[in-house]
């Protein structure tokens, strides 16, 4: 019974022994072993053996990186204002032995390190630049502590400054600041916009205005380019009309008869006059007419009566013609023969109407006047 009592005993030993030596290691740990009290070795991430009761663990270490954050902590500015900055610390492990052996605490250590650290950096700027140099700070502060916990088994990947907190009277003086020159800028591009609108108006009232003068201008040349071409047409027309006609009575050769019925014709236009009121027809009218016809048949150049048949000139396809039976050397002395013909044959008619009402009147006794109610008026 004994003995049994004493292979359970030591079974029971053994069990102990043999779990006690085995020792499983967490992956991205690592733990730091000691033999009776001295530094015996660092056991890696798996099943690792163990002397039982003379290995102990000292040490477990996380070989991940870690994330620390700081408190906000005050820093005084080169400019003497107070500012809270909140840091946060990136950092890992690389050394289990130096970071259990080296330091006691390397969070804290690495917590005052930081504090230190910014407040010398802080130090030599002011509030300006030290809002707007993030970058700058937190290279030199990863600079620094990378350096210092080297030898801790400690490095530091990253420096951040998670906010920088100026006093509340130099955040209202910053953000009245920050309106005035937001109000600044809105004034400065309003007056700029109504700058451009003005000159874009004036640049288009001025095109506006040259492109109103060009057509003006080009209008009235249009206009007097096609008035004058009317005049010419005209005269064109009318000197094609006269020269026509005249080669019309040329070519008509015309006798005492058509001079005698072109004055009967002309007796309205002249009782036409805006002078002429009221126009008496003599009652010796017949024997005028006779005596203009026997006074116009004396007129050199012009016959008793037209021989041979009378033709119509020639219209051309709307060309002036020439005059007929006229050179180039001498039109005008043909023009002022027949004009002088028509003047002697108006006036030897005229003298022959005098000379016929004188011989009908009686010889002793004039015919008393005839007063104007009597006589049949013609009027206009």
């Amino acid at each position: 019974m004994g003995v049994l009592i004493a292979l359970g005993v030591l079974v029971v030993l053994v069990l102990v022994v043999m779990i006690r030596s085995l020792v499983r290691v967490q992956q991205a740990q690592s733990y730091v072993i000691e033999r009776l009290g001295k530094f015996h070795s660092v056991l890696n991430p798996g099943l690792n053996f163990v002397v039982p009761f003379f290995d102990s663990v000292r040490s477990k270490i996380d070989l991940r990186e870690r994330v620390v954050s700081f408190p906000p902590q005050p820093v005084i500015t080169e400019d003497n204002l107070t500012v809270n900055i909140d840091t946060v610390i990136f950092f890992q492990v690389t050394s289990p032995r130096d970071a259990t052996y080296e330091i006691s605490d390397y969070i804290q250590a690495v917590e005052q390190l930081t504090v230190t650290t910014l407040r010398n950096v802080v130090g030599g700027m002011n509030l300006e630049e030290t809002l707007t140099s993030r970058d700058k700070i937190n290279a030199q502060l990863r600079g620094v502590l990378d350096e210092a916990t080297g030898k801790w088994g400690i490095r530091v990947n990253r420096v951040e400054l998670r906010s920088i907190d100026p006093p509340p009277s130099i955040q209202d003086s910053m953000e009245k600041q920050m309106r005035a020159d937001r109000d600044k800028r809105a004034a400065i591009l309003t007056a700029e916009g109504m700058r451009q609108s003005a000159v874009l108006s004036a640049e288009g009232q001025k095109q506006s205005a040259i492109l109103t003068a060009q057509g003006d201008k080009e209008s009235r040349i249009l206009r007097a380019q096609a008035e004058r071409e009317a005049r010419i047409l005209k005269a064109q027309g009318e000197a094609q009309a006269i020269t026509t006609v005249f080669n019309a009575i040329h070519a008509g050769k015309p006798d005492q008869g058509l001079l005698a019925y072109q004055y009967l014709q002309m007796l309205p236009s002249i009782a036409q006059g805006d002078a002429n009121k009221l126009w008496i027809v003599p009652s010796e009218i017949g024997d005028a007419l006779k005596g203009l016809g026997s006074a116009v048949g004396q007129v050199a150049g012009i016959p008793q009566k037209a021989e041979g048949s009378w033709q119509a000139p020639e219209l051309g396809d709307g060309h002036v013609p020439e005059l007929v039976g006229t050179s180039d050397a001498a039109p005008d002395a043909a023009v002022a023969e027949a004009d002088n013909a028509v003047a002697e044959a108006i006036a030897a008619a005229q003298n022959a109407a005098v000379s016929t009402r004188s011989q009908a009147a009686p010889e002793v006794t004039p015919e008393p006047p005839v007063p104007p109610s009597n006589e049949p008026p013609l009027e206009r």
